[in-house]
């Protein structure tokens, strides 16, 4: 089984994610997932930390509480296969639809998902490391990504889709961290979701949170916060930083 995900390849994710959410809520099947985008995995100047690092990172039930189920790993919504096209946003359209391309296999990757009650809510993260010059580029891409969209369509491959509504937004502390909120309806079901990157050092981490029926950013702010706490904790690397603290002596 292949899993690695480069940076952003939850946001490749994110659109089917809120999709399936609002299809299982109405009993009308789930889509496939677009793509993951791949980047240049660049050899690193420093040594990155290991995926059992990523690991020990990423949010555990202990932050989000007992109503939460991990989804194994390749069951996940993130992690299912198949094209799906995007469409609307020029900014956000490359990357949905894996436009770029390269090998990153090798980049150190752990990805989880939760879900609530029913599936309701789901959170989705993932973590991954790469050269920080790379990654600080990667960055760029994507905040640009996240400013320039407005609105963008979902289809699903069987004449369905769905538009989704696309306003940046703040979650954590730091206003300048890129995040996006999406906003649709399927079936006259409400959906909700919310996208944010953010870095640690040379590792990056994707989040998501999704939900039908309820347009309170509440508990993604709340889970949002938790993860970026953990990472930063675990990783001893204040989010937002470009390049490691030295080491203390």
């Amino acid at each position: 089984m292949s899993h690695p995900r480069p940076l952003l390849a939850l946001t490749a994710a994110a659109v089917v994610t809120v999709v399936t959410l609002g299809t299982s809520g109405i009993a009308t099947g789930s889509a496939a997932a677009p793509p993951a985008l791949s980047l240049r995995a660049a050899a690193p100047a420093d040594p990155l930390p290991t995926a059992d690092q990523l690991k020990a990172a990423l949010l555990s039930n202990t932050e989000l509480g007992p109503n939460f189920t991990e989804v194994p790993v390749g069951q996940s919504s993130a992690s299912a296969g198949g094209a799906s096209p995007v469409a609307g946003c020029d900014a956000l359209r490359a990357l949905l639809n894996g436009t770029e391309s390269g090998p990153s296999s090798q980049l150190p990757h752990q990805e989880v998902e939760f879900d609530g009650p029913d599936g309701n809510p789901m959170v989705t993260e993932s973590l991954t490391a790469e050269d920080a010059a790379q990654l600080t580029s990667d960055f760029t891409v994507v905040t640009d990504a996240f400013t320039d969209c407005h609105s963008l369509t979902f289809n699903d491959g069987t004449d369905a889709s769905v538009t989704f509504t696309v306003t940046p937004v703040t979650l954590g502390e730091r206003h300048e961290a890129p995040a996006v909120r999406l906003d649709g309806t399927i079936g006259g079901v409400p959906l909700n979701g919310y996208i944010a990157v953010e870095r640690f050092g040379t590792v990056a981490m994707s989040y998501g949170f999704f939900q039908r029926n309820d347009a309170s950013s509440q508990l993604a702010s709340l889970y949002y916060r938790a993860a970026v706490a953990k990472a930063e904790r675990t990783l001893g690397t204040p989010a937002g930083t470009a390049t490691a603290p030295p080491a203390s002596v």
